[in-house]
């Protein structure tokens, strides 16, 4: 009790706050604080929803945690017995923990990780930091059982994989090894007596590589030769690092549009015969990648994919075991581009006899069934909607679990739900059918599946299904929020509106702060992030979005919206950012954002702010530039302003190859002489995803237009909005220039 009356005391208190701060012409850094402290608060105010679902890999159960008005609680379902029961005694198993680790630990930071019951059920091991720990359920007795290896941190995520050397690598029936030697594939007998050259051609320059594929049979061997390429780096200095005065150079591998790339070339091998069997190539010179490489389970033939540059072009195609000879099985083409990073899967049904595979030739992205020699058979799934993923393919029963969207007229169309198809396209069944965003997680062997579904103004459920009919077997959870709407919240509103062809709709949400007054007049800022790779407005439900509810409680409205160019609608609708990522969707989201104002006269469309990063960041200082009419005040952090400076796969993916005139045209660094209103500008100097180059050009075209912007780098720093301080300067510019207010004065603090 003393718990849930403390807490509605904060609430009540962050409700006065919000109703006086509305009437405020000028900030205090307690006015920001308590700014941040209504996420938490919101979160903290939901009860009964689930987090994170763990099916046991052997089992058929799960295990979750959830939060009530006590502190959390962790529960695990039997799916066969349909039975739910606690999973631990939270209370008493912190208490014990506290003492092990000697620091305490409270309820609300316990967070286990690699959970797992034992089949009796009688034990719940579990990780805290390298700590293994093992839980008596029947005891409540808490004893350690062990550690494990700290993890490393990641390393740089385009750091080029090391193909020249490598393990040698075994023969399946154990009598080889492969390996490279000096640049050529040599293979010798496991007991070490004899070696064999297989090749003797290779070279610095063009070697091949030390990943080697044997056939089934061990006697054949797959693999590429690579025509290297000069490596590309980008370079930054290290203003200010933490174990010495001087500066450091670091340096990262990071091909940039239109840079040469190394050619790779399937090669072949007779281990009986000891000789290479020629494959021709050439007409796979021309490639963004070659890989993928597959035997088929006979020996008859492996196969390899094929990406060509410019992604217009992707292929699957065959090589002859025997001769040598490749035959192109798929043959995917576009004229505009193929979405190979995030559409394309194939599933080889029984040994390659037949081919399941995804396109967009139709205008959406759809399951076609391929015979073994690249026949197509038929196309399993049809219609103006949208299959997301293929989630697990059963060849015996010659049917097929997938996730789509937009199949239910009127429906928000990024909806998530999940169905079961057979391989000729009959018998579809919709595994989830309430309008709402599913998000399934299936059992070992794929009896079960978890649903949580939700929208953002409709609180999860959880439920346990049965696989093959979706029948709802078992009600886990359904989150409560009656804590949560005493704080004041506000539920966010889903919204659509027709686009700039006046037929599609358009959809976004509207956040408003928990102290709206709907006769009050509010500036809106718009979150954008319109990368072509995903659609990106959020539509499972949550208390407190990321960039949301902080910047809402300061006076603002604030709208998210996935215009045309983005992903996840039809592939006309995706076309609009080809060549043309400086179109980012506006002429959809001004059109957005004055349908709202029309519904609702409190928001004001003379006063509308934009922010993003990354590809966010190139698109909000894009709003200045392109639409001063519409937009006035802008923050970009680490943004991608111009396409020729950033990462060679994001940006040809959705600029083309070769590099043409068109990368000037969208550059913000071209078009900096546009600059209209409020600009800021925010870069880490350590930024390895967007060449934070980039951003300084932006500055130094800037400076040359005799245009006023502000410049925040950040040392030390990495991709980033900024974090807190970068936060606390986005909050302050538009403070100032959209609600003529002053900013707290931080240096008096």
């Amino acid at each position: 009790m003393n718990k849930c009356y403390n807490l509605l005391l904060t609430l009540c208190a962050v409700i006065v706050f919000f109703a006086a701060a509305s009437a405020q012409k000028s900030f205090t850094p307690s006015d920001y604080q308590r700014a941040d402290s209504v996420a938490d608060v919101f979160g903290k105010s939901v009860y009964h929803a689930v987090q994170g679902i763990n099916w046991d890999e052997n089992n058929p159960y799960f295990w979750y945690q959830t939060l009530t008005p006590e502190g959390k609680e962790f529960w695990v379902v039997y799916a066969e017995k349909l039975k739910k029961e606690k999973l631990i005694e939270t209370g008493k198993l912190v208490q014990q923990l506290s003492e092990i680790m000697k620091k305490p630990v409270k309820n609300e930071d316990f967070a286990p990780v690699n959970g797992t019951l034992s089949a009796d059920g009688k034990l719940f091991a579990f990780q805290v930091d390298t700590i293994i720990f093992e839980w008596n359920r029947q005891k409540n007795t808490l004893k350690k059982n062990g550690t494990k290896a700290k993890n490393t941190p990641d390393g740089y995520w385009g750091e080029r994989a090391e193909d020249h050397t490598g393990p040698p690598v075994k023969s399946p029936d154990g009598k080889w090894y492969a390996f490279i030697r000096e640049n050529n594939v040599f293979i010798r007998d496991t007991a070490g007596k004899n070696q064999v050259q297989l090749s003797f051609d290779g070279s610095v320059g063009e070697y091949y590589a030390a990943e080697l594929f044997w056939s089934p049979d061990s006697q054949k061997l797959a693999g590429t030769k690579v025509r290297a390429e000069i490596p590309q780096y980008i370079y930054f200095v290290e203003s200010s690092p933490s174990d010495q005065l001087q500066p450091k150079l670091q340096k990262r591998y990071y091909p940039k549009a239109g840079d040469a790339l190394p050619i790779s070339s399937p090669v072949l091998f007779d281990i009986g015969a000891k000789k290479q069997i020629p494959v021709d190539g050439t007409p796979f010179l021309n490639q963004f990648t070659l890989g993928n490489i597959r035997w088929h389970k006979d020996n008859r033939s492996f196969t390899f994919e094929f990406n060509q540059r410019g992604h217009q072009r992707f292929q699957v195609v065959e090589v002859n075991a025997a001769s040598g000879n490749c035959k192109v099985l798929i043959d995917e083409k576009s004229e505009t581009f193929i979405d190979y990073s995030s559409k394309l899967s194939r599933h080889d049904v029984d040994d390659g006899k037949e081919i399941l595979w995804t396109s967009e030739r139709d205008g959406w992205n759809h399951i076609y069934l391929y015979r073994g020699d690249g026949t197509l058979e038929n196309q399993v799934t049809k219609g103006n909607w949208v299959v997301r993923d293929v989630v697990q393919v059963f060849d015996s029963a010659r049917q097929l679990i997938f996730a789509a969207s937009g199949m239910h007229p009127g429906e928000d169309p990024y909806l998530l739900h999940y169905y079961r198809v057979n391989f000729d396209g009959s018998n579809l069944v919709e595994l989830t059918p309430e309008a709402a965003n599913h998000q399934a997680v299936f059992s070992a062997g794929f009896k079960f599946f978890t649903d949580t579904y939700s929208r953002v103004d409709l609180p999860a459920t959880t439920v346990l299904r049965e696989t093959s009919t979706g029948k709802i077997l078992f009600i886990a959870e359904q989150a409560d929020i009656t804590a949560l709407l005493k704080t004041g919240w506000k539920m966010p509103e889903v919204f659509s509106a027709k686009g700039r062809d006046g037929k599609t709709d358009i959809w976004g949400m509207i956040y408003r702060p928990a102290n709206f007054d709907p006769k009050k007049q509010y500036p809106v800022i718009e979150y954008i992030y319109a990368g072509p790779h995903s659609s990106h407005v959020p539509k499972s439900f949550s208390a407190a979005y990321r960039w949301y509810a902080g910047l809402a409680e300061l006076g603002f409205i604030v709208v998210q919206i996935d215009g045309m160019g983005t992903s996840n609608r039809s592939k006309a609708f995706h076309d609009v950012c080809w060549r043309n990522l400086k179109d980012a969707g506006f002429p959809d989201r001004i059109l957005w954002i004055k349908a709202a104002a029309e519904k609702y006269p409190y928001i004001d469309t003379t006063r509308v702010g934009i922010f993003g990063g990354s590809a966010g960041g190139q698109n909000s200082t894009g709003a200045l530039l392109f639409h001063p009419e519409f937009y006035k005040v802008a923050v970009s952090s680490c943004g991608c302003h111009d396409n020729r400076m950033d990462k060679i796969w994001w940006n040809e993916q959705w600029m083309g190859y070769p590099v043409g005139e068109w990368y000037a045209d969208n550059s913000n660094v071209t078009n900096a002489y546009r600059l209209k209103g409020k600009l800021m500008l925010l870069v880490g100097e350590l930024d390895d995803n967007v060449d934070p180059a980039t951003t300084v050009q932006l500055c130094d075209a800037l400076i040359k237009a005799d245009k006023e912007f502000e410049f925040v780098i950040l040392p030390g720093m990495n991709h980033t909005g900024g974090g807190k301080y970068g936060e606390r300067k986005r909050r302050d510019f538009f403070v100032k220039n959209l609600l003529n207010a002053e900013p707290p004065v931080w240096n008096e603090k």
